[in-house]
Protein backbone atom coordinates (compact mmCIF):
# COMPACT_ATOMS: atom_id res chain seq x y z
CA UNK A 1 0.00 0.00 0.00
CA UNK A 2 1.20 2.95 -1.17
CA UNK A 3 2.34 6.42 0.60
CA UNK A 4 -0.78 8.94 0.18
CA UNK A 5 0.45 11.83 -2.30
CA UNK A 6 1.73 15.09 -0.38
CA UNK A 7 -1.66 16.95 -0.48
CA UNK A 8 -3.14 14.81 1.71
CA UNK A 9 0.47 13.61 3.63
CA UNK A 10 -0.34 16.66 6.34
CA UNK A 11 -3.18 16.11 7.14
CA UNK A 12 -3.63 12.40 6.88
CA UNK A 13 -0.56 12.68 9.19
CA UNK A 14 -2.51 14.65 11.77
CA UNK A 15 -5.43 12.16 11.83
CA UNK A 16 -2.99 9.30 12.42
CA UNK A 17 -1.15 11.21 15.27
CA UNK A 18 -4.49 11.71 17.02
CA UNK A 19 -5.54 7.85 16.25
CA UNK A 20 -2.25 6.96 18.12
CA UNK A 21 -2.84 9.25 20.98
CA UNK A 22 -6.63 8.38 21.04
CA UNK A 23 -5.44 4.60 21.34
CA UNK A 24 -2.73 5.30 24.28
CA UNK A 25 -5.33 6.90 26.47
CA UNK A 26 -7.55 3.91 26.01
CA UNK A 27 -4.87 1.77 26.81
CA UNK A 28 -4.79 4.39 30.04
CA UNK A 29 -8.17 2.46 31.36
CA UNK A 30 -6.62 -0.93 31.86
CA UNK A 31 -5.25 -0.07 34.97
CA UNK A 32 -8.45 1.14 36.21
CA UNK A 33 -10.46 -1.51 34.76
CA UNK A 34 -8.25 -4.50 36.48
CA UNK A 35 -8.94 -2.21 40.08
CA UNK A 36 -12.59 -2.63 39.50
CA UNK A 37 -12.14 -6.41 38.58
CA UNK A 38 -12.66 -9.33 41.45
CA UNK A 39 -10.05 -9.86 43.82
CA UNK A 40 -8.02 -12.62 43.36
CA UNK A 41 -8.06 -12.02 39.51
CA UNK A 42 -4.86 -13.94 37.63
CA UNK A 43 -2.66 -11.29 35.95
CA UNK A 44 -2.11 -14.47 33.02
CA UNK A 45 -5.89 -14.93 32.10
CA UNK A 46 -6.90 -11.45 32.48
CA UNK A 47 -3.87 -11.72 29.40
CA UNK A 48 -5.01 -13.67 27.52
CA UNK A 49 -8.93 -12.86 27.40
CA UNK A 50 -8.09 -9.45 26.84
CA UNK A 51 -6.18 -10.55 23.43
CA UNK A 52 -9.14 -13.43 22.21
CA UNK A 53 -11.82 -10.50 22.77
CA UNK A 54 -9.07 -7.81 21.29
CA UNK A 55 -8.66 -10.23 18.48
CA UNK A 56 -12.20 -11.20 18.42
CA UNK A 57 -13.40 -7.36 17.69
CA UNK A 58 -10.14 -6.54 15.60
CA UNK A 59 -11.91 -10.25 13.24
CA UNK A 60 -15.20 -8.39 13.49
CA UNK A 61 -14.11 -5.13 12.15
CA UNK A 62 -11.90 -6.28 9.29
CA UNK A 63 -15.16 -8.78 8.03
CA UNK A 64 -16.98 -5.83 7.71
CA UNK A 65 -14.71 -3.75 5.40
CA UNK A 66 -14.49 -5.20 1.81
CA UNK A 67 -10.98 -4.40 1.54
CA UNK A 68 -9.94 -5.68 5.15
CA UNK A 69 -11.44 -8.96 4.47
CA UNK A 70 -10.70 -9.73 0.97
CA UNK A 71 -6.94 -9.16 2.56
CA UNK A 72 -6.81 -11.68 5.09
CA UNK A 73 -5.68 -14.49 3.31
CA UNK A 74 -3.15 -12.57 1.18
CA UNK A 75 -0.92 -11.47 4.13
CA UNK A 76 2.40 -12.17 4.74
CA UNK A 77 3.13 -14.31 7.27
CA UNK A 78 6.65 -13.89 8.46
CA UNK A 79 5.41 -10.97 9.34
CA UNK A 80 2.14 -11.35 10.91
CA UNK A 81 3.75 -14.34 13.06
CA UNK A 82 6.29 -12.44 13.78
CA UNK A 83 3.98 -9.30 14.89
CA UNK A 84 1.53 -11.60 16.87
CA UNK A 85 4.12 -13.62 19.04
CA UNK A 86 6.03 -10.12 19.97
CA UNK A 87 2.47 -9.14 21.01
CA UNK A 88 1.78 -12.06 23.16
CA UNK A 89 4.56 -12.68 24.92
CA UNK A 90 4.67 -9.02 25.44
CA UNK A 91 1.27 -9.12 27.18
CA UNK A 92 2.57 -12.04 29.30
CA UNK A 93 5.73 -10.76 30.17
CA UNK A 94 4.13 -7.19 31.39
CA UNK A 95 1.58 -8.74 33.13
CA UNK A 96 4.25 -10.96 35.39
CA UNK A 97 6.36 -7.44 35.57
CA UNK A 98 3.42 -5.72 36.98
CA UNK A 99 3.20 -8.35 39.74
CA UNK A 100 6.70 -7.86 40.53
CA UNK A 101 7.70 -4.45 39.78
CA UNK A 102 4.10 -2.54 40.46
CA UNK A 103 1.92 -1.84 37.89
CA UNK A 104 3.66 2.05 37.65
CA UNK A 105 7.36 1.40 37.26
CA UNK A 106 6.45 -1.65 34.70
CA UNK A 107 3.99 0.80 32.98
CA UNK A 108 6.98 3.20 32.52
CA UNK A 109 10.09 1.09 31.97
CA UNK A 110 7.81 -0.97 29.32
CA UNK A 111 6.43 1.96 27.30
CA UNK A 112 9.45 4.45 28.30
CA UNK A 113 12.02 2.12 26.44
CA UNK A 114 9.81 0.78 23.59
CA UNK A 115 11.05 4.88 21.72
CA UNK A 116 14.74 3.86 22.56
CA UNK A 117 14.61 0.43 21.25
CA UNK A 118 12.62 2.03 18.10
CA UNK A 119 15.18 4.45 17.75
CA UNK A 120 17.84 2.16 18.01
CA UNK A 121 16.29 -0.39 15.28
CA UNK A 122 16.02 2.92 12.52
CA UNK A 123 19.71 4.20 13.12
CA UNK A 124 21.17 0.99 13.00
CA UNK A 125 18.88 -0.04 9.52
CA UNK A 126 18.15 3.29 7.79
CA UNK A 127 20.88 5.60 9.73
CA UNK A 128 18.14 7.66 11.15
CA UNK A 129 19.80 10.19 13.58
CA UNK A 130 16.79 11.61 15.51
CA UNK A 131 17.54 15.23 15.91
CA UNK A 132 18.15 16.64 19.05
CA UNK A 133 14.41 18.26 19.42
CA UNK A 134 12.68 14.80 18.94
CA UNK A 135 15.46 13.56 21.49
CA UNK A 136 14.68 15.84 23.57
CA UNK A 137 10.62 15.25 23.41
CA UNK A 138 11.27 11.89 23.88
CA UNK A 139 13.33 12.11 26.76
CA UNK A 140 11.13 14.48 28.55
CA UNK A 141 8.01 12.11 27.96
CA UNK A 142 9.79 8.98 29.22
CA UNK A 143 11.12 11.35 32.21
CA UNK A 144 7.46 12.68 33.20
CA UNK A 145 6.29 8.29 32.79
CA UNK A 146 9.12 7.51 35.47
CA UNK A 147 7.99 10.44 37.88
CA UNK A 148 4.03 9.61 37.36
CA UNK A 149 5.34 5.78 38.21
CA UNK A 150 8.37 6.60 41.13
CA UNK A 151 5.37 8.94 42.69
CA UNK A 152 3.48 5.19 43.61
CA UNK A 153 5.34 1.65 44.56
CA UNK A 154 8.49 2.11 42.35
CA UNK A 155 10.36 1.38 45.53
CA UNK A 156 8.88 -1.76 46.11
CA UNK A 157 10.03 -3.07 42.33
CA UNK A 158 12.33 -6.08 42.22
CA UNK A 159 15.26 -6.19 39.71
CA UNK A 160 13.52 -9.16 38.09
CA UNK A 161 10.78 -7.25 37.32
CA UNK A 162 12.55 -4.32 35.99
CA UNK A 163 14.37 -6.57 33.84
CA UNK A 164 10.77 -8.08 32.63
CA UNK A 165 9.60 -4.39 32.02
CA UNK A 166 12.21 -3.53 29.81
CA UNK A 167 12.05 -6.97 27.97
CA UNK A 168 8.33 -6.23 27.61
CA UNK A 169 9.47 -2.95 25.93
CA UNK A 170 11.64 -4.49 23.43
CA UNK A 171 8.93 -6.83 22.27
CA UNK A 172 6.43 -4.12 22.14
CA UNK A 173 8.62 -2.24 20.04
CA UNK A 174 9.28 -5.18 17.89
CA UNK A 175 5.41 -5.38 17.20
CA UNK A 176 5.08 -1.90 16.73
CA UNK A 177 8.10 -1.88 13.77
CA UNK A 178 6.74 -5.61 12.31
CA UNK A 179 3.24 -3.90 12.04
CA UNK A 180 4.34 -0.81 10.89
CA UNK A 181 6.02 -2.76 7.85
CA UNK A 182 2.74 -5.30 7.73
CA UNK A 183 0.41 -2.25 7.41
CA UNK A 184 1.74 -0.11 4.41
CA UNK A 185 1.28 -3.30 3.16
CA UNK A 186 -2.32 -3.92 3.58
CA UNK A 187 -5.18 -2.88 5.31
CA UNK A 188 -4.64 -2.06 8.71
CA UNK A 189 -7.64 -3.68 9.86
CA UNK A 190 -6.93 -6.86 8.01
CA UNK A 191 -3.09 -6.53 9.99
CA UNK A 192 -4.46 -6.03 13.35
CA UNK A 193 -7.37 -8.93 13.02
CA UNK A 194 -4.75 -11.54 11.97
CA UNK A 195 -1.63 -9.99 13.89
CA UNK A 196 -4.25 -10.34 17.15
CA UNK A 197 -5.41 -14.05 16.05
CA UNK A 198 -2.10 -15.32 16.35
CA UNK A 199 -1.32 -13.51 19.74
CA UNK A 200 -4.80 -15.30 21.18
CA UNK A 201 -3.38 -18.07 20.02
CA UNK A 202 0.20 -17.97 21.87
CA UNK A 203 -1.28 -17.19 25.30
CA UNK A 204 -3.94 -19.74 25.42
CA UNK A 205 -1.65 -22.24 27.12
CA UNK A 206 -1.91 -20.47 30.36
CA UNK A 207 -5.30 -21.54 30.84
CA UNK A 208 -4.12 -25.48 31.71
CA UNK A 209 -1.81 -23.56 34.48
CA UNK A 210 -3.70 -20.19 35.89
CA UNK A 211 -6.79 -20.39 38.23
CA UNK A 212 -9.64 -19.21 35.66
CA UNK A 213 -12.47 -19.70 38.67
CA UNK A 214 -12.52 -15.97 39.38
CA UNK A 215 -13.83 -15.11 35.86
CA UNK A 216 -17.66 -16.36 37.35
CA UNK A 217 -17.56 -13.53 39.81
CA UNK A 218 -20.89 -11.39 40.10
CA UNK A 219 -19.21 -8.01 37.96
CA UNK A 220 -16.26 -9.45 36.38
CA UNK A 221 -17.60 -9.74 32.78
CA UNK A 222 -18.60 -6.04 32.13
CA UNK A 223 -15.18 -5.22 33.05
CA UNK A 224 -13.56 -7.80 31.02
CA UNK A 225 -15.59 -7.19 27.85
CA UNK A 226 -14.46 -3.46 28.23
CA UNK A 227 -10.83 -4.62 28.53
CA UNK A 228 -11.17 -6.72 25.81
CA UNK A 229 -13.56 -4.79 23.46
CA UNK A 230 -12.82 -0.98 23.76
CA UNK A 231 -9.52 -0.95 25.39
CA UNK A 232 -7.76 -3.94 22.95
CA UNK A 233 -9.97 -4.02 20.15
CA UNK A 234 -10.78 -0.50 19.93
CA UNK A 235 -7.48 0.69 20.92
CA UNK A 236 -5.21 -1.21 18.41
CA UNK A 237 -7.46 -0.83 15.83
CA UNK A 238 -6.52 3.08 15.64
CA UNK A 239 -3.10 2.22 16.70
CA UNK A 240 -2.29 -0.32 13.27
CA UNK A 241 -4.18 2.77 11.24
CA UNK A 242 -1.87 5.24 13.18
CA UNK A 243 1.62 3.18 12.31
CA UNK A 244 0.13 2.96 7.97
CA UNK A 245 1.45 6.90 8.51
CA UNK A 246 3.61 7.83 11.11
CA UNK A 247 7.11 5.96 12.24
CA UNK A 248 7.05 3.18 14.90
CA UNK A 249 9.30 5.78 17.15
CA UNK A 250 6.70 8.49 16.62
CA UNK A 251 3.55 6.08 17.85
CA UNK A 252 5.49 4.36 20.39
CA UNK A 253 7.12 7.84 21.88
CA UNK A 254 2.92 8.84 22.03
CA UNK A 255 2.02 5.77 23.38
CA UNK A 256 3.58 7.94 26.52
CA UNK A 257 0.03 8.92 27.07
CA UNK A 258 -1.11 5.80 28.51
CA UNK A 259 0.95 6.77 31.87
CA UNK A 260 -0.56 9.73 32.07
CA UNK A 261 -4.08 8.93 31.15
CA UNK A 262 -3.82 6.57 33.76
CA UNK A 263 -2.66 8.49 36.26
CA UNK A 264 -5.32 11.31 35.44
CA UNK A 265 -7.75 8.28 36.14
CA UNK A 266 -6.50 7.12 39.21
CA UNK A 267 -6.41 11.09 40.62
CA UNK A 268 -10.56 11.66 39.44
CA UNK A 269 -11.62 8.23 39.51
CA UNK A 270 -10.19 6.57 42.16
CA UNK A 271 -9.08 9.66 44.02
CA UNK A 272 -5.10 9.16 44.64
CA UNK A 273 -4.11 12.09 46.16
CA UNK A 274 -2.55 15.00 43.99
CA UNK A 275 1.22 15.26 44.25
CA UNK A 276 3.84 18.00 43.11
CA UNK A 277 6.46 14.77 41.66
CA UNK A 278 3.31 13.82 39.74
CA UNK A 279 2.38 16.89 38.12
CA UNK A 280 5.87 17.47 37.37
CA UNK A 281 5.84 14.01 35.39
CA UNK A 282 2.30 14.63 33.81
CA UNK A 283 4.26 18.19 32.69
CA UNK A 284 6.62 16.79 31.54
CA UNK A 285 5.11 14.34 28.94
CA UNK A 286 2.47 16.15 28.05
CA UNK A 287 5.70 18.85 26.69
CA UNK A 288 7.39 15.53 25.28
CA UNK A 289 4.73 14.26 23.44
CA UNK A 290 4.02 17.59 21.87
CA UNK A 291 7.30 18.51 20.95
CA UNK A 292 7.35 14.65 19.66
CA UNK A 293 4.65 15.23 17.08
CA UNK A 294 5.67 18.62 15.83
CA UNK A 295 9.08 17.25 14.92
CA UNK A 296 10.48 14.82 12.44
CA UNK A 297 12.64 11.80 13.34
CA UNK A 298 14.83 13.43 10.70
CA UNK A 299 14.96 16.64 10.60
CA UNK A 300 12.77 19.58 10.19
CA UNK A 301 8.71 19.20 10.77
CA UNK A 302 6.07 16.71 10.50
CA UNK A 303 7.71 13.67 8.35
CA UNK A 304 9.09 10.28 9.64
CA UNK A 305 11.56 7.83 8.24
CA UNK A 306 9.71 4.82 6.31
CA UNK A 307 8.80 1.86 7.68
Amino acid sequence: MDRPPLSRAAPLRAIALLAVLAAAMLWGTIGTLQALMPPGRDPLIVASLRLTLGAATLGALALLAPPARRALLRLPRGGILLAGAAMGIYNMIFFVAVGLAGVGIATALAIGSAPVWVSLYEHTRYGVRPTRARLAGQAASIAGAVLLAAAGRALDASLTGILMALGAGSLYATYSLATSRLATRAPSGAVAAATFAVAAVVVAPVWLVADAAWITAPGAWPKLLALGIVSTGLAYALYTFGLTVVAASTAVTLSLAEPLTAWLLATVVVGEPLTLTKAVGAILVFAGLAVTTLTSARGGTQSDPPN
